[in-house]
């Protein structure tokens, strides 16, 4: 199979159109659409059904194969381009809720031996970061969701990407203040099954339903696409639904309260991750977070 096969057969499943796979790619249609011909050729069996657009069950499969041998391609290119070479910017990838202050922290410490340091940061979710860091864009990411305690999030496959653990934070339903819950102590997420939700698929405190399907239930579900916190928190202050965040996030709510989660026992979790080849400059940015983390 060609490598660049693999590439636009993921590009039409992810994308679920040949048009758009060939403006991510830079290629013209005809080209890709030939070569998931050529790949369909290759392994015997249509993989991707053209009126609608849409992966047979085995192109899902070999995107999905095909995923992870692309991102393992990324990472050889990437650690081996790094050999001798330091870049002069440090590129940081962050997921939304990461862990409050550990960046600041680490920068400002990075700066105080290395003055000139220019830094980018970029605002992407967990999957995303992956892909950066593996690809060489993001010199180290920091990526945040929601775990059993001391479970790793499991974002890459093992042995790809050098994972730390950096930061846990306890869990908390937000309410509005004039909730009849909004006085417990603590609350179990079933006794919230039929209430209505704020979903919000970019922030971490979505992926709680994932681990929980039992309490979604069949209460009213308002979706946020957004990142920011405070407009989630308004909408839950505005009476639309209830949210689960990180309490790390949550210690000044206007119109809404934090009561702590008893159940399912689950945590918010910030982890750290790099190539496990590095550069002298991208090894002192993971010392420095990893420095903050035990400052925090």
């Amino acid at each position: 199979m060609e490598i660049r096969d693999l590439r636009a057969l993921l590009a039409v499943v992810r994308t679920g159109s040949f048009t758009r796979a060939a403006e991510d790619l830079g290629y013209s249609q005809s080209a890709i659409s030939q070569q998931v011909a050529a790949l369909e050729l290759e392994v015997g069996q249509q993989l991707v059904m053209r009126r609608p657009v849409r992966p047979t069950a085995a192109g899902q499969r070999l995107a999905e194969h095909a995923a992870r041998i692309l991102l393992r391609l990324d990472v050889a290119r990437s650690e081996l381009s790094h050999f001798g070479h330091d870049a002069a910017e440090l590129h940081v990838a962050v997921s939304p809720l990461d862990a409050p202050g550990l960046l600041a922290i680490a920068i400002r410490d990075l700066r105080s031996s290395d003055p000139r340091l220019q830094v980018r940061i970029r605002l992407l979710d967990a999957g995303a970061a992956v892909a950066e860091v593996a690809s060489g864009t993001a010199d180290v990411a920091l990526v945040d969701g929601i775990a059993s305690p001391n479970e790793p999030l499991h974002l890459a496959d093992a042995g790809l990407l050098a994972s730390t653990a950096l930061a846990e934070s306890a869990l908390v339903v937000v309410l509005p203040l004039d909730h009849p819950l909004a006085s417990r102590a603590s609350i179990d997420l079933d006794v919230l099954a039929d209430a209505p939700w704020i979903v919000a698929p970019s922030l971490a405190g979505s992926e709680v339903y994932a681990l929980s399907p039992l309490a979604l239930g069949h209460g009213r579900r308002t979706a946020y696409d957004g990142h920011d916190l405070l407009t989630m928190i308004s909408l839950v202050a505005g009476g639309l639904g209830v949210a689960v965040l990180p309490a790390s996030c949550c210690g000044h709510l206007d119109g809404a309260v934090a009561v702590p989660l008893r159940t399912p026992r689950l945590v918010h979790r910030t982890e750290l991750l790099a190539l496990r080849s590095v550069t002298v400059r991208q090894q002192r940015a993971i010392e420095a977070l990893q420095s903050a983390s035990s400052a925090l």
